[in-house]
């Protein structure tokens, strides 16, 4: 075996975060179903993954850059990049505490000359303590109003541990991993919604995957994947209430023994309001998350505005860039507050569903629907629209498509036997059918509809109807969408060749059925050129979604247009919000 590393440097980070990532994705299913707390929406181990993901991919960037030469980076820069990476890609508001934990390691790991630093290419066990302690510490700050029982805890476990631990970082991470293992076990004895659920905290679950890749990139040597200090506790625990609860049951959820449990302590059937806790049973119907570019005294005003809204408040980041997640009623508000403080962009807005609730009592389980329709949108306008409609929208950031686990939980959310897929992009038909399989292998019918714009998503939604045959539905939406001529207007970003000639960065270009047919150097004008080739072979409605960076008028010229010119056609507009493109046209 090779010698384990000693010190914690740039190559050892690298080799943590694919630990890291590997040991999320074998649990990931686990820990989705798990998550009870603070949503019971079963996301906590993918929006992790995600998360975690892009921390991955910033990393091994930085390495890439460096070629294959015997230079490497400096361990500064791979946790610098760990830590945009995440706070960049942070998913949830798991992601979000991991993506700030991750951060107050990178603060401390990258100062270059912190007291009693051991070693110069990277750090050894007391700069990983400071590390692990900076990084609960920041994580705990970043909370709006932590709740102990939860990751937050399970980091502040394990930080406390590594003070405690004398040796370099091998001694250092192990002794962080016990501790967080400890940390972990006594989480359902300290959130109620935990233990009448029979469960760990999904979170901090996570949390212990993390560490204990950490003990691997130390060490050389894997650690068990297994619960042994909360088996330990959890067992002592049933044996003095004198109920059934075993190593047998499973190390992470016990919900057998928690319901016998309540039988004997005489709670089992009380009201919700008699078994919540101070987080209630209620919860708004909006996550919100997007990253801000901003001042850290607007942000102060911000955490202020926000947790007047809302709930579930995190705010990660610095330096200009934030990461901010927030659960409210009035998404469009949270929003604005963003706007208010700097330039809030990647914006992502989930509906939680009606089972997906705060949690701080007991539920009675959803029952699913019949059918549901889950569709990806480009923009916050049309993701409320779509909403309104009754689909489950997920909101696909400029430049940042949805990877096919965001697809599978949306349909898992959606929560119907039933669903029809519309990934409204072209690009996304891969990443759709491999969600649209993985799905269909939980026993979800699920049928994908190859929408290339999110027009062609609109009008197959239109003439969805829930009460027909699954295959006749479908069938319908698809004849709907491939009825409708899609375009879109947008500004290129670089000078390149087209099908309609070359262009310059700066120019705008007119796409219609995804190639370039118009390219103009005026918005409206262009726009105008490409309604009227569209509209050359027909059509009786012309749908716009016009987007935030658009040119105020550009609707209104259009909707002259049709009605001088096109007697027979209707118009529709809608606010499509950040999109990317200026605006979206379809033709039915």
């Amino acid at each position: 075996m090779a010698q384990a590393p000693q010190t914690l440097d740039a190559l050892a980070v690298r080799t943590w975060c694919g630990l890291a990532l590997r040991a999320l994705g074998r649990a990931r299913e686990e820990i989705d179903a798990i998550n009870v707390y603070p949503v019971a929406d079963g996301d906590t181990g993918t929006n992790l993954y995600l998360t975690l993901e892009s921390a991955v991919t910033a990393v091994e960037a930085v390495f890439a850059g460096y070629g294959t030469g015997t230079a490497e980076p400096s361990l500064a820069d791979a946790v610098r990049a760990m830590a945009h990476g995440a706070l960049i890609g942070a998913r949830g508001n798991s992601g979000t505490i991991l993506a700030q934990l991750l951060r107050g390691m990178a603060q401390e790991l990258a100062d270059d000359s912190p007291p009693e630093r051991d070693g110069t290419a990277g750090t050894g066990g007391a700069g990983l303590r400071r590390a692990l302690r900076r990084a609960a510490d920041s994580a705990r700050e970043a909370v709006a109003h932590p709740v102990e029982g939860t990751v937050l805890t399970v980091a502040s476990a394990a930080a406390e541990a590594a003070e405690g631990a004398e040796g370099d970082c091998r001694a250092v991470a192990r002794a962080a991993y016990e501790g967080a293992l400890d940390a972990l076990a006594a989480t359902p004895g300290q959130l109620t919604v935990l233990r009448r659920a029979g469960v760990v905290d999904a979170g901090g679950r996570g949390l212990v995957a993390v560490l204990g890749a950490l003990v691997e990139a130390c060490t050389g040597e894997a650690v068990r994947e297994t619960l042994h200090a909360a088996e330990a506790a959890t067992d002592a625990h049933a044996r003095v209430a004198g109920v059934p609860g075993g190593a047998g049951a499973g190390p992470w959820v016990r919900a057998e023994a928690a319901a016998q449990e309540d039988a004997h302590t005489g709670t089992a059937g009380s009201s919700p309001a008699a078994c919540a806790d101070a987080t209630g049973t209620g919860g708004p119907a909006f996550e919100v998350i997007y990253l801000l570019e901003a001042e850290d005294a607007a942000v102060a005003r911000l955490r202020a505005r926000l947790d007047a809204l809302g709930d579930s408040l995190v705010v990660v980041g610095g330096d200009g860039l934030w990461n901010v997640h927030v659960h409210v009623d009035d998404a469009g508000a949270a929003v604005e507050a963003g706007v208010e403080a700097g330039r809030p962009h990647r914006i992502r807005i989930t509906h939680f569903g009606v089972g997906d609730v705060h949690t701080g009592g007991e539920q009675p389980p959803r029952e699913r629907a019949q059918r549901a329709v889950v569709a990806v949108v480009p923009g916050e306008g049309l993701a409320g629209l779509y909403t309104e409609a009754g689909a489950t929208a997920v909101l696909a950031r400029p430049g940042e498509p949805p990877a096919s686990g965001e697809l599978v939980q949306a349909v898992r959310r959606a929560h119907a036997r039933e669903v029809v897929l519309l990934p409204n992009d072209a690009e996304l038909r891969h990443t759709a059918a491999a969600a649209a399989e993985q799905a269909r292998a939980e026993g979800i019918r699920v049928a994908l509809i190859p929408t290339r714009s999110a027009v062609q998503g609109i009008a197959a939604l239109a003439v969805h109807e829930p009460g027909r045959r699954f295959d006749e539905d479908v069938v319908q939406m698809t004849s709907a969408a491939g009825a409708t001529r899609y375009a879109e207007v947008a500004v290129a970003e670089h000078r390149s060749w087209t099908t309609a000639g070359i262009c310059q960065a700066g120019d705008v270009l007119g796409l219609i059925d995804g190639d370039v047919a118009v390219i103009g150097p005026d918005v409206a004008a262009t726009a105008v050129t490409v309604l009227d080739r569209m509209l050359q072979a027909g059509g009786e409605l012309v749908t716009l979604v016009v987007g935030d960076e658009a040119p105020e008028s550009v609707a209104d010229r259009l909707e002259a247009r049709v009605r001088e010119s096109y007697l027979a056609v209707d118009t529709v507009v809608y606010r499509g919000g950040r999109q990317g493109a200026l605006l979206l046209i379809g033709v039915e």
